[in-house]
């Protein structure tokens, strides 16, 4: 008798349907069941259980640290996407490094984590072909070093193309609460940024858009980010909270899938999207996998995935969802 599997990935978002897939971090508890993970030293990124809020810091004399989390899937340039979260900064010193003086950026958005994790990804040298970062949307603010406290939500694309802007003077004091909600729209692939302080408008802060030559962005992951000044002209150290994330994704790639057997032919079905391509895979010892389907291009509604020569043996199917 054949005996067969369908693996189902839960992932951390919940949605139906036709709607946008949304997740809030209050830092109530502690995050780490949730899937929060550190790259790098313990010590930059604390919980706070008493305040409730996560303690960061951003020390550029160090390798790249990340605190972070895994989206589940991956974004590009074609998806709508938003990241809203609180900062208060505390302690703030840039130049630290008497032979980088300048200012340097502290991070937070959006990454590809691969990529981030490389020796050679160096967010100080900016367009580079061998060193410089890839795959960023992010919110970095470059204290004042004698031109003036700059927001600059960026965007980086998968072969180190930038789209920045560049508000000041801007100052993100000390002790005060700032609201940070970025909104990246496919239609018009515009980056736009709203920020508050204690409540209160603050800014404004200039869109971004995407030029015509600006090729994609791959992003699978969310993260605080505390960048070597690697390869740049400055340097920092700072302290600060962060607190209330809240970030809204479009529908996961595979939604409604469920598997049956019928006359030896193992058969899917699930709720796909357009601009992916789908593939039945099966495994019978979950280390090597094989395509046992058609490339199926996405569109909207119900697809089918069939497995017409069925090995007779136990086995276990997933299906892999692709970007072109």
């Amino acid at each position: 008798m054949t005996r067969v599997g369908l693996i189902l990935l839960c992932g951390w978002f919940a949605a139906s349907a036709g709607e946008a897939a949304t997740w809030e971090e209050d830092f109530a508890s502690d995050p780490a069941p949730r899937g929060w993970s550190l790259f790098g030293q313990a010590n930059l990124f604390r919980w706070n259980g008493t305040n409730q809020n996560l303690e960061a810091t951003w020390d550029s004399s160090l390798t790249n640290h990340y605190f972070y989390r895994r989206l589940d899937t991956v974004l590009t340039k074609n998806d709508d996407f938003r990241l809203a979260f609180d900062l208060q900064l505390g302690d703030i010193a840039v130049g630290v490094n008497p032979d980088k003086p300048s200012t340097f950026e502290l991070a937070i958005g959006f990454l590809n984590f691969p990529d981030a994790v490389k020796t050679n990804f160096e967010r100080g040298t900016g367009i580079n072909a061998m060193d410089g970062p890839r795959n960023l949307v992010e919110f970095d603010y470059s204290p004042d070093s004698g031109f003036g406290a700059t927001i600059s939500p960026t965007l980086v694309s998968s072969n180190n193309q930038f789209a920045a802007g560049f508000d000041f003077p801007f100052e993100l004091t000390p002790g005060d609460w700032f609201h940070i909600a970025m909104s990246y729209t496919a239609s018009n692939r515009t980056l736009s940024t709203a920020m508050t302080r204690n409540g209160q408008p603050f800014g404004p802060v200039h869109d971004v858009k995407l030029g015509d030559s600006f090729t994609d962005f791959r992003l699978d992951a969310v993260a605080i980010n505390s960048y070597s000044d690697a390869g740049a002209d400055g340097s920092i150290f700072a302290r600060g909270k962060v607190d209330n994330l809240v970030l809204t994704l479009p529908d996961p790639p595979i939604l409604g899938l469920t598997g049956r057997l019928t006359n030896n032919t193992w058969q899917v079905q699930f709720a796909g999207r357009p601009g992916r391509l789908y593939t039945l895979e099966r495994t019978q010892d979950f280390r090597l996998w094989s395509d046992v389907s058609t490339e199926t291009p996405g569109e909207e509604g119900e697809h089918f995935l069939l497995d017409t020569n069925a090995s007779g043996v136990e086995a276990f199917y997933r299906v892999r969802a692709e970007r072109p």
